[in-house]
């Protein structure tokens, strides 16, 4: 009874789901139909894959949006415009909460960084909203039904226990079946080495072209980062908070102020 109660309070809630993939993805199609079960979904994301686009917004030029036979809307921008615009100018109603995904593969320690997934999670956030951003960790993301449970399960979580202001959580789950994860850890940032060289070619008039290169391959990626979680086949959730400040180097900072105000 006290199941079915939640369920239908969660009935009540309209979630905006975007993504970077584009509105034709399997991983979106997946997570609306699952999370369609428990709540009111609206989906508008890219017209295209716009994956690494970060949090940039299209300021040089308009909006434009199409509707699928779905519903989905896709928009001619990045998957901050799709929240930004939905939240702000499009929907008839404010949604209680974010997600976006399913992503097509990892976003693990500096990959949040380019990430248009958890971009657009970042600006739900921004925009006053509960956010999470969920990717299917694997080379050739099979179980996408994976993740949209997975996905399910965090959104009762956070209708039920709200977390703090300026907080949004990046969410990776493993490529396996739903009985094959070995659980959730809570998980910080790992980090990578330097990324490969940019790849050199020529296009067909002989003209010089540059493909940015692969991610580094990881080096901090011990226990308690999400590295290592999915590695181990554990649903990785780490919360991150959107204040950038480093407090720590105050002081520091204080001392080179003081000493550039006498001239120094």
């Amino acid at each position: 009874m006290k199941e079915a109660n939640a369920v239908n309070a969660v009935k009540k809630m309209k979630i905006l789901l975007s993504n970077d993939d584009g509105f034709m993805a399997k991983g979106l199609a997946c997570l609306a139909g699952v999370l369609g079960q428990i709540a009111e979904v609206t989906v508008v994301a890219p017209d295209r894959n716009r994956s690494g686009a970060s949090n940039s917004l299209t300021l040089d030029s308009p909006l434009r949006t199409t509707t699928s036979a779905n519903g989905f809307i896709g928009v001619n921008g990045t998957p901050t415009d799709c929240v930004h615009l939905a939240v702000t100018g499009l929907l008839k109603e404010m949604p209680d909460m974010v997600v976006s995904g399913i992503n097509e593969g990892s976003n693990l320690s500096d990959d949040v960084l380019y990430s248009g997934t958890v971009a657009a999670a970042t600006e739900g956030r921004f925009l006053g909203l509960p956010s999470i951003a969920v990717s299917l960790a694997g080379p050739r993301c099979q179980y996408y039904e994976t993740a949209a449970e997975v996905a399910k399960r965090l959104v009762l979580k956070l209708n039920r226990d709200p977390l703090p202001k300026h907080t949004i959580l990046n969410v990776n789950v493993p490529d396996l079946p739903v009985a094959e994860l070995r659980g959730f850890q809570v998980t910080r940032l790992g980090t990578r080495h330097i990324a490969e060289p940019t790849v050199k070619a020529l296009d067909p008039r002989g003209r010089k072209i540059y493909w940015v290169g692969q991610p580094g391959p990881e080096e901090d990626a011990g226990p308690g980062t999400d590295f290592y979680a999915v590695n181990m086949g554990f649903v990785s959730i780490t919360p991150l908070h959107l204040d950038l400040t480093h407090y720590k180097v105050f002081d520091q900072l204080s001392g080179w102020v003081e000493s550039m105000g006498k001239g120094d």
